[in-house]
């Protein structure tokens, strides 16, 4: 029987000459690190649902600001033209198009979606809308004629933060069951795709449902991080809890292997330290990003959860993420978002500062506002590339062995997320550590 890392190194090479909704070469989702050289990649991009936003309800859709939806648009653009040089980019909308033409499925996504809005009056005018108007209604909601309420079925503005719904671990799809009802939507539609589209051949899990006793906890996948095969991370904070993360070690058990789970005790306050991401991402196999303050502060907690073959589990108390995984044979040179000053840190930070996505071995993808961590990345052997010279095929990330691609964020960092919070990874190479 294959292993996993087997398994990838061949799906990698078969995948070479995909073509999107060819059904015949379907994917099997593989993740196990969070710098494989990245294959298969799903996006959904900011659209009219982020203009529902007002003074009064932002605070309800989990923004702390209200976005311009041709602004962000712009600041996206060159993010994913980059991602379509480096892999193939699925998208939310055409997948759930495409899954909504099955009339049963239809049905059975409008009763559970409008059970669980406490929005039944609306079952009979959503299931006469054809699929396409129906996935828009789902995403970007349902427009009223009261003037008193603009939308009777409201939008799903954070569905662009691909990351957080669901994530990749292994050759499961995890589904989050997250930390606030107000996206909640965006799990359901997710694992409709996943396990309805004749594109995917995958088994999808719900941790905290089949895990965690009487369904108590939470995970984002904004807060899980695959540091390499046998090692994950996971935050504990705001929108992943205790319950959480021992569910995903439950999971991890039924998998037969040594593994380990670290658990990085995060603020509650400010909420830019929502995720482990935002604090903490992987850049190559020897160099991660990291907000000083928190990830090397004794304040705050590291725990590690030892998964041996048997189902046995250990837990240690660690003195910080960075010396855990020395000692798992991670020896990681961080670098320090915002720099080396305190202040820059704090700034660049609250605009995703330390949240970068790696498409492939210290080649990442990031804000380029926050100018003091692009500077020190460069430092630290990174060459500095536009997106836009990427995107349109002006330079290649091929030429250079270690690159940060810099895209315009001034509106979508607004929403509080960077370039890891907006991916969804589906199939990365195995990587050779």
């Amino acid at each position: 029987m294959q292993t996993i890392t087997e398994r990838c190194k061949s799906l990698s090479h078969c995948f070479t000459n995909y073509i999107f909704m060819d059904y015949s070469r379907r994917i099997k989702p593989c993740v196990e690190s969070e710098i494989g050289k990245l294959n298969y990649v799903l996006l959904h991009a900011p659209g009219p649902e982020i203009e529902h936003m007002i003074p009064e309800n932002a605070h309800k859709f989990l923004f702390s600001d209200m976005l311009n939806q041709r602004e962000a648009y712009n600041d996206y653009r060159d993010f994913q033209g980059t991602l379509k040089k480096v892999a193939n980019v699925l998208t939310v909308r055409e997948l759930l198009e495409d899954i909504l033409k099955k009339e049963d499925l239809k049905l059975e996504l409008i009763d559970k979606i409008c059970k669980r809005e406490n929005l039944t009056f609306l079952k009979n005018e959503l299931e006469s809308l054809s699929s396409s108007d129906l996935a828009k209604a789902f995403i970007e909601g349902l427009e009223n004629d009261n003037i008193k309420e603009r939308y009777i079925m409201p939008p799903a503005p954070n569905f662009f933060f691909m990351r957080d719904a669901s994530f990749t671990m292994y050759d499961n799809i995890m589904i989050s069951k997250m930390a606030t009802t107000v996206r909640d939507r965006e799990s359901i539609l997710l694992q409709a795709i996943y396990n309805n589209s004749p594109i995917f051949d995958v088994k999808t899990v719900n941790p905290v449902e089949q895990y965690a006793p009487n369904g108590i906890g939470r995970v984002e996948g904004g807060d899980v991080l695959m540091a390499r095969h046998d090692i994950i991370l996971s935050g504990c904070g705001a929108r992943t809890s205790v319950e959480g993360i021992k569910a995903m070690v439950e999971h991890l058990k039924t998998k037969g292997d040594h593994r380990h789970l670290i658990s990085q005790e995060l603020p509650l306050e400010p909420e830019s330290f929502i995720h482990l991401d935002m604090v903490f991402t992987l850049l190559d196999v020897n160099k991660c990003m990291v907000f000083k303050p928190v990830i090397l502060n004794p304040e705050y907690k590291t725990v590690h959860y030892e998964i041996f073959e048997n189902g046995e589990v250990k837990v240690y108390e660690e003195e910080n993420l960075i010396e855990a995984l020395r000692k798992l044979g991670m020896d990681l040179e961080p670098i320090f978002c915002g720099g080396d000053d305190e202040y820059n840190m704090l700034r660049e930070q609250w605009h995703s500062g330390s949240n970068f996505f790696t498409f492939a071995p210290g080649k990442i993808l990031g804000y380029e506002r926050n100018y003091n961590t692009i500077e020190n990345l460069n430092k630290h052997g990174f060459e500095v590339l536009t997106a836009a010279d990427v995107a349109s095929g002006k330079v290649s990330v091929d030429d250079y062995e270690k690159c940060v691609v810099a895209f315009k964020g001034n509106e979508l960092s607004r929403g509080g997320g960077g370039a890891r919070c907006m991916t969804m990874p589906l199939h990365r190479d195995a990587v050779e550590w």
